[in-house]
């Protein structure tokens, strides 16, 4: 399950093992393709990462501080800190690839 982040606060995230957190918007194209990969990806990597998303217009703080110039930008973080980042829509076994390759 992704979870929403809201009112700029990924306290949650930030105190995960591992965390996914796809930036998007209700307006994106790639983002809303990108949004039922991810859901698949949550059920599929379950108890390896917590999968978030912070919508950028709703999280405007978040996304300056994580300079999020683009979107969809879905960033890998360990214990709290990014690990990896990547933008655009991917199709879903690269974007596991690449969050698998993060995760180790």
């Amino acid at each position: 399950m992704v979870k929403k982040i809201q009112n700029n606060n990924m306290d949650e995230a930030l105190q995960a093992k591992a965390a996914v957190v796809d930036f998007s918007a209700v307006w994106c194209g790639p983002c809303q393709m990108l949004a039922p990969v991810m859901e698949e990806l949550s059920e599929e990597l379950s108890g390896k990462a917590e999968f978030y998303n912070a919508d950028s217009d709703e999280n405007m703080g978040l996304a300056q501080e994580y300079r999020i110039v683009s979107i969809p930008a879905v960033i890998v973080l360990k214990d709290g800190v990014e690990v990896a980042r990547t933008v655009g829509f991917q199709p879903k076994d690269a974007l596991r690839s690449f969050i698998e390759e993060h995760l180790n």
